[in-house]
């Protein structure tokens, strides 16, 4: 499969999942709202996930998607080896890695729960003047925690299903997830603040639950049918976990960071966690449809043409992955900084999601925005690094970026509460993406191609156009945005149309996209 049918296989899904996940937020807001419970429920929705992106989704995958690949081409096994054989081979070291991980997790997972109150006191310590906030927080957090299991094995199922290049399967799980947690609210609307939020929490485990059985279904009809073994460490499963050591700590930078602002928001204002939540879901769209869907495609890819030793065709790849980011990504952070509090106000205010509540949220977002694009560049720099078996060097620009971040926050969260937090956090994003490309060019691994320096100049200007159009769609449709109910949603899907519409007629205009590019991308 190529690189373009890849990631929009990917970015497809991910973008029907990310509508979806508008969906469960606007009901979410407007029903647990951004006030203290809203605060509970967040943290207890983000500890199993940051830990997910810490070990499973991120150092995990970073590590075992180049080893499958490599064993799928016959690294490390005779020369004579027959596909069937590679196949076998590939399947017994993720029958080891399955072990490992399940062992790990099982014990992880059961010591969390033990002392998930100390935790609490660790990550959520501005709860501590609120015995009852205290409380919830524990309780919800104890009953999402679950989820950590199930989606680091859904993380390991969706490695081997990327590995094979059956992105569909997996870009779908996030969509069963979305869905169980939609349920619960559209059959809980009228009750109260508290039982909604912990039907959220018993939704969240389940859908972990959901997207593991999905994932073993899928794998088993690619004629994957894992077996558990005991837990040992093989000369690969060390092999596996010395890859996996640097690109945790590196993960854990970020995440690190993730976890220092929720830390710090606990202090401000009830709500605080809520906004910068609620802001980063918006600021999270462009990035899952554009930069994970770009990332998840161009790690396999690049790992077999480096193992192949196709220098120029990594080249090309990466190239190509760039300036697919740049063309999707600037107009869209472009729209985030116009328009935040029109986007925030007209999908999650209303019942208990109120109007100081849209301006605070509106505020972090456009401060997120301005971090989008390097967000997003850094999902396809990594992989260039990673399909080398380089995990050490992201790993160093990682803690420059987490130790910038943690000094940042502490500067500007008292001028600007959340706020800076958000800001603090875009600007290390920049720091690393901007680290991360100048160390594949040091190393001969990247130089941008003549194609992509004609590019975006011209990139560049149809998204000054398509600001023009979007400030006057947002003047002309300016009373129907503040309407109620249909009708403030129809205003912004035309101010969004409009954005698109123009933005699309100037990159062709402007020749940022070609004819004979979409031709190119039909039939791939």
């Amino acid at each position: 499969m190529s690189l373009f049918r890849a990631t929009f296989t990917v970015g497809g899904l991910t973008a029907v999942s990310r509508i979806l996940g508008f969906v469960r937020d606007i009901l979410t807001a407007r029903i647990i709202g951004a006030g203290w419970v809203g605060d509970c429920f967040v943290l207890a929705f983000k500890l199993p996930n940051f830990f997910r992106r810490l070990f499973a989704e991120g150092a995990f995958s970073a590590a075992f998607v180049p080893m499958f690949s490599s064993l799928l081409e016959g690294e490390g096994l005779p020369k004579d080896a027959t596909p069937e054989e590679r196949r076998r081979a590939a399947i017994a070291f993720t029958e080891q890695a399955l072990s490992a991980l399940l062992g790990t997790l099982l014990l992880f997972v059961t010591v969390c729960q033990v002392f998930m109150p100390w935790l609490m006191m660790l990550l959520g310590a501005g709860f501590l003047d609120n015995p009852e906030k205290y409380d919830l927080a524990v309780q919800l957090t104890r009953i999402t925690f679950p989820y950590l299991l199930f989606i680091s094995l859904v993380s390991l199922l969706g490695g081997v299903m990327n590995g094979l290049h059956r992105f569909a399967a997996v870009a779908f799980t996030p969509v069963l997830l979305n869905l169980c947690l939609i349920v619960p609210l559209a059959l809980g609307l009228e009750v109260s603040t508290l039982a909604s939020a912990h039907m959220q929490a018993v939704a969240v485990s389940v859908a972990g639950v959901v997207q593991f059985l999905w994932l073993v279904v899928a794998c088993r009809r690619e004629g994957i049918n894992l077996r558990l073994r005991l837990p040992s460490i093989t000369p690969q499963v060390k092999r596996l976990l010395t890859i996996m050591a640097p690109v945790a700590l590196g993960a854990g930078a970020f995440q690190v960071s993730l976890m220092i602002d929720t830390f710090l928001a606990s202090f401000l204002r009830d709500g605080s966690m809520s906004f910068l939540y609620y802001a980063d879901r918006l600021n999270q769209l462009p990035l899952g449809v554009i930069g994970i869907a770009v990332g998840t495609a161009l790690l396999p890819l690049l790992s077999r043409q480096v193992a192949a030793g196709d220098a120029a065709g990594a080249m090309s790849s990466q190239n190509r992955a760039i300036e697919m980011v740049w063309f999707l990504t600037l107009p869209a952070a472009a729209a985030l900084v116009l328009m935040p509090e029109t986007l925030v106000r007209v999908l999650f205010q209303g019942q208990s999601f109120n109007a100081d509540m849209t301006h605070a949220t509106a505020m972090a977002l456009g401060a997120f925005a301005l971090g989008l694009p390097a967000y997003v560049l850094a999902k396809v720099l990594t992989p260039s690094y990673f399909a080398r078996k380089n995990t050490r060097t992201p790993v160093r620009y990682a803690m420059i970026g987490l130790g910038i971040n943690v000094v940042l926050n502490v500067i500007l969260m008292f001028p600007l509460a959340h706020v800076g937090l958000a800001l603090a956090t875009a600007i290390a994003a920049w720091v690393n993406a901007g680290l991360l490309y100048r160390g594949l060019i040091q190393r001969g691994h990247y130089e941008m191609d003549l194609r992509l320096k004609k590019r975006l100049p011209r990139i560049l200007a149809a998204t000054g156009v398509m600001l023009a159009a979007l400030y006057g769609a947002l003047l002309l449709l300016d009373g129907a945005l503040h309407d109620g109910g249909v009708v403030r949603f129809s205003a912004l899907a035309g101010v969004v149309l409009v954005g698109i519409g123009v933005y699309a007629a100037a990159a062709f205009g402007f020749g940022a996209i070609t004819k004979t590019d979409l031709r190119s991308i039909r039939r791939r």
